[in-house]
């Protein structure tokens, strides 16, 4: 038990730092004692009880829940939102937190890779402030979007987009996501300026990312870069769960490899995994399983979802590592920032 003089003494600090708002420099000059000792006093305070500090939670902020899935899944971060129960609006507000996410992150000379088909991330686009800090850096379309009359709007609308608000350059990937054949794929990637988008999918720094279910959204589904029914069906017999860049994955999160692969121009899984920053925006009752899947793999490292599924990712918990060898072998592995 300290002294009554030294118990005075942290009263008085305390005071000065918590109640009348004074810096440990203004208290240091009225009391005419030294820096270190105003640090020292205040840490001793905490410990003697003079001091308890309480964080009162804002309504509608979930850290601790956000928390929760950085532990059980090994996140870097994850961002809970609190919103209805409605895919449009689930998409709309995850959105705005990716756009929040998004601006405050962001580092000068990142090169940032965005998929084609989310609507989450057209509403994050639609929800960011412009802004020219950014001029280096460059945005690169991962996900091809040409596809029906709409489809490249809305490609070009997410990736173009982005590059203005952020004063960057944009590189599109002018191909479907998906073709109809092995030979058709081959012959698209060696066109110019489609081999140009390729080729830059190693300098990604951050990838933002949707996560899919096996059964297309309908902004997937009206672009046409979709699978038909029997080969969904074929997929979800071979234990796919979910996608991102239509890269189909399990509930470990190992890639289901099938022809179905050979269609897709797109970034790869073992591509993604190398991404130092990886963040998956998604949601919904629909999404679930798929993104309890790309958790499991490690097929990304931020999360941005709502409450709802936040609480049936926790109750559901995470692959164990142990069950994930065999599959593309990177499944545990930490990414690391890659060298320039």
């Amino acid at each position: 038990m300290a002294r009554i003089d030294e118990l005075r003494l942290m009263a008085k600090i305390a005071r000065m730092y918590y109640t009348q708002g004074l810096r440990q420099t203004e208290i240091c000059a009225r009391l005419n004692i030294h820096q270190s000792t105003v640090s020292r006093v205040l840490k001793r305070a905490e410990r003697e009880g003079i001091v308890r500090i309480t964080v009162s939670l804002p309504p509608g902020t979930h850290t601790d829940v956000e928390d929760a899935l950085q532990s059980r899944f090994g996140l870097d971060e994850a961002v809970v939102v609190d919103c209805l129960d409605d895919e449009a609006q689930i998409s709309h507000d995850l959105g705005a937190a990716a756009a929040f996410y998004l601006e405050n992150t962001l580092k000068a000379g990142d090169v940032i890779g965005i998929s084609s088909w989310s609507a989450a991330l057209l509403e994050m686009v639609n929800a960011i402030h412009p802004s020219q800090r950014f001029k280096s850096n460059r945005v690169i379309q991962i996900l091809g979007g040409v596809g029906s009359p709409n489809a490249e709007v809305h490609a070009t609308q997410v990736t173009r987009r982005l590059a203005d608000l952020i004063g960057g350059e944009a590189t599109l990937l002018p191909a479907p996501g998906v073709v109809g054949s092995r030979n058709a794929r081959d012959v698209l990637v060696k066109d110019r300026f489609v081999r140009e988008a390729l080729d830059l999918f190693p300098q990604v720094t951050l990838a933002l990312v949707g996560i899919g279910a096996t059964e297309p959204s309908r902004a997937l589904a009206s672009s046409g870069n979709i699978f038909s029914p029997r080969e969904v069906g074929m997929l979800a017999e071979k234990g796919a769960v979910g996608d991102i860049c239509l890269r189909f994955f399990d509930a470990a999160g190992r890639q289901v490899l099938t022809e179905l692969n050979d269609r897709v121009i797109s970034m790869e899984l073992d591509q993604l995994q190398a991404v130092p920053r990886v963040v998956g925006v998604a949601g919904g009752q629909r999404k679930t399983s798929a993104i309890r899947g790309a958790l499991a793999g490690k097929l990304i490292n931020v999360l941005i979802t709502d409450l709802a599924s936040a609480g049936r990712l926790l109750a559901g918990g995470p692959q164990p590592v142990a069950e994930q060898a065999g599959g593309n072998g990177r499944a545990s592995t930490k990414r690391t920032a890659k060298s320039r």
